[in-house]
């Protein structure tokens, strides 16, 4: 299911087709809109289709409604996927232990000492844990933009650009580098393990962890 919006129908129109040439087969199918209240009646139908798996291309606060009717109700899963917000620290602070085998958007590895070191100092200059995935990834767009600059050895726009489209930079993400504007190796899914969200998929980056099976919601 998805947010009706830009973001979730694209996140639809490219999961979908992935997911049946991979062999599933989608039993329940839904949107819902923007600032959806009350998410109860979808998990309700998704759990009326006694499905193996559940995902949800939503944004924060879908993420942690979803997840906690999906607790009330007790949708019975092996893989449970929610989008944006699950790799906060307050989902795991709001769940606890039944945060443990929920997958979500994108990840880090959290045993990469140069991401340890990144979260020791985010917490220190901010008072407040990093999360496990939009953080990095910004301060590391600064990283390029820092590097780009000086490898430029000016500000000027279009040389600072040139630089960024041509260049390889080290970053708190591994090495990142530009094809026609896009950076391909990129953490795709995580999941909570043992009160940290690990990244178990990724493109072109090493440290995957292997994913578990979502153990009901007690």
């Amino acid at each position: 299911m998805h947010v009706a919006d830009a973001f979730g129908l694209e996140l639809a129109g490219a999961g979908k087709p992935a997911l049946e040439a991979a062999g599933f087969e989608i039993v329940y199918e839904a949107s819902y809109p923007l600032g959806t209240q009350d998410v109860a009646p979808i998990i309700s139908q998704a759990k009326a289709a006694e499905p193996d798996a559940f995902v949800g291309f939503s944004y924060p606060p879908d993420t942690f409604a979803l997840t906690e009717q999906a607790q009330i109700q007790g949708l019975d899963v092996g893989a449970f996927y929610v989008g944006v917000g699950t790799s906060f620290p307050a989902y795991a602070e709001r769940f606890g232990a039944v945060a443990n085998g929920v997958l979500g958007a994108g990840g880090t590895n959290p045993d990469d000492p140069k991401v340890q070191e990144y979260r020791a100092r985010h917490k220190e200059v901010t008072g407040a844990e990093a999360d496990y995935w939009a953080s990095a990834v910004t301060y590391s767009g600064l990283q390029v933009l820092e590097q780009a600059i000086e490898m430029a050895g000016t500000t000027d726009r279009a040389a600072v650009i040139e630089a960024i489209n041509s260049g390889t930079f080290d970053t708190v993400m591994g090495e990142i580098r530009f094809e026609n504007n896009i950076n391909r190796d990129l953490w795709t899914v995580g999941q909570w393990q043992d009160g940290v969200f690990y990244g178990v998929a990724a493109n072109g980056l090493e440290g995957a962890r292997d994913p578990i099976r979502k153990e009901g919601w007690e």
